[in-house]
C-alpha cells in the first residue's frame, strides 16, 4: 500500500456512500475540484476506475464496489483500535450511532439513554429510527437494535431485553359495541389496525397461535398504519383490534385503556439484541452502552 493514498480513502468512501462528488464535498467540508482529484489519484495509481461516471449519476464499478467493501472494514478496524488506545470504560467518549426500530423508544432506549447521560457525559448517542434490517457497516452505525431472529449472521449479538409475547388487544369501548372475536375465524369480521411493512411494502399477516399450531393471519380494516406504536394509540381510541408486543401496551392493559383478546392465541417472540461487527466490540463507547443498557433493563424488569 502506498502510505500517501492512504489520506484519500474517506475520499473515496464518501464519494460511494453519498453516490456523488458534491455531496462527498459538502460531506467532508472540501471543494468538489478536490474530492475529483483524491479519486483521480486513487483511480491512476490503481490503474483502474473505481465509478463510472456519467452527467447524472456516480456509481461503483464493480472493482470500485470490491475496493470499498474492504477499505470500510479497514476504516472501522482504525477507527476502534483510536478509541480503545485513547480510552478506557471508565473515559468513553464520542458519537455513538444506532440504527434501531422505532418501538424501542420508550421500550429500551429511554432508560438506557437517561443512564448514559449521566454515567457517560462525554458520549453523545444518535439514534436512528428503522424498522428493516440495517448495514450497520455500509450506513456507518456503530451497532443496531432489532427483533433476535431478524439479525445478521455474521454479527455478533448481544441481548437487551428477553422474549416477549405478542399479544392482540382492543379498547373496552370497541368490545362493547361489536363484541370480542371468541376465536380466529372471528377475526376477518372485526375491524383490524393493519400494519404496513416499510422495507417489504406488504400488509403484515398477524402470526398467531391456533390449537398448538402457528398461523398465519391475513385481516382486514379502515386503517393501515406503518407504526406500532401509532396503531396502538388507535386502538385505545377504540379504532379495532390491534397486534402488537406486550411490553408496549402494558401500560395501557394495566390501566384498563386496552384488554387482551384471544390470549390462547399469543405466541413468543425472540427478544430485542443489539448488533455490531466484531471489530467494534471493543470500542469503549460501545461497552459503555452495552452494560449500561443491560443494567437498567435488568432494574426495570425487578421493579415491575
Amino acid at each position: 500500500m502506498e502510505r500517501d493514498l492512504l489520506t484519500h480513502i474517506p475520499v473515496i468512501l464518501s464519494v460511494a456512500r453519498r453516490e456523488g462528488f458534491a455531496a462527498a464535498a459538502t460531506e467532508l467540508g472540501m471543494s468538489p475540484s478536490t474530492v475529483s482529484h483524491a479519486v483521480k489519484t486513487v483511480e491512476e495509481r490503481l490503474g483502474t476506475p473505481l465509478f463510472a461516471r456519467t452527467t447524472r449519476s456516480v456509481a461503483l464499478t464493480e472493482t470500485g464496489a470490491r475496493f470499498v467493501e474492504l477499505a470500510q472494514d479497514a476504516m472501522g478496524r482504525m477507527d476502534t483500535a483510536w478509541e480503545v488506545a485513547r480510552s478506557d470504560l471508565t473515559r468513553a467518549s464520542g458519537l455513538l450511532r444506532i440504527n434501531a426500530p422505532r418501538i424501542t423508544l420508550d421500550w429500551v432506549l429511554t432508560p438506557t439513554l437517561k443512564a448514559m447521560a449521566t454515567e457517560f457525559p462525554d458520549v453523545t448517542v444518535e439514534v436512528f429510527f428503522e424498522d428493516g434490517l440495517a448495514d450497520v457497516i455500509g450506513d456507518r452505525f456503530d451497532a443496531g437494535i432489532r427483533l433476535g431472529r431478524m439479525v445478521s449472521e455474521d454479527m455478533v449479538v448481544v441481548r437487551l431485553a428477553p422474549r416477549f409475547r405478542v399479544i392482540v388487544v382492543a379498547a373496552p369501548e370497541y368490545l362493547q359495541d361489536r363484541g370480542g372475536p371468541e376465536s380466529l375465524q372471528d377475526l376477518p369480521q372485526h375491524q383490524c389496525i393493519q400494519y404496513r411493512m416499510t422495507s417489504a411494502g406488504n400488509i403484515y399477516r398477524w402470526d398467531l397461535v391456533d390449537k398448538g399450531a402457528s398461523v398465519q393471519v391475513e385481516t382486514q380494516g379502515t386503517v393501515i398504519v406503518n407504526d406500532m406504536l401509532h396503531a396502538l394509540e388507535l386502538a385505545q381510541a377504540g379504532m379495532g383490534l390491534c397486534y402488537t408486543f406486550e411490553p408496549l401496551a402494558r401500560e395501557a392493559l394495566a390501566r384498563g385503556a386496552l384488554v387482551e383478546v384471544l390470549p390462547e392465541a399469543s405466541l413468543e417472540e425472540d427478544g430485542l439484541s443489539l448488533y455490531f461487527p466484531r471489530r467494534a466490540s471493543k470500542a469503549p463507547k460501545l461497552r459503555a452502552f452495552i452494560e449500561t443498557a443491560k443494567a437498567t433493563l435488568r432494574e426495570m424488569r425487578e421493579e415491575g
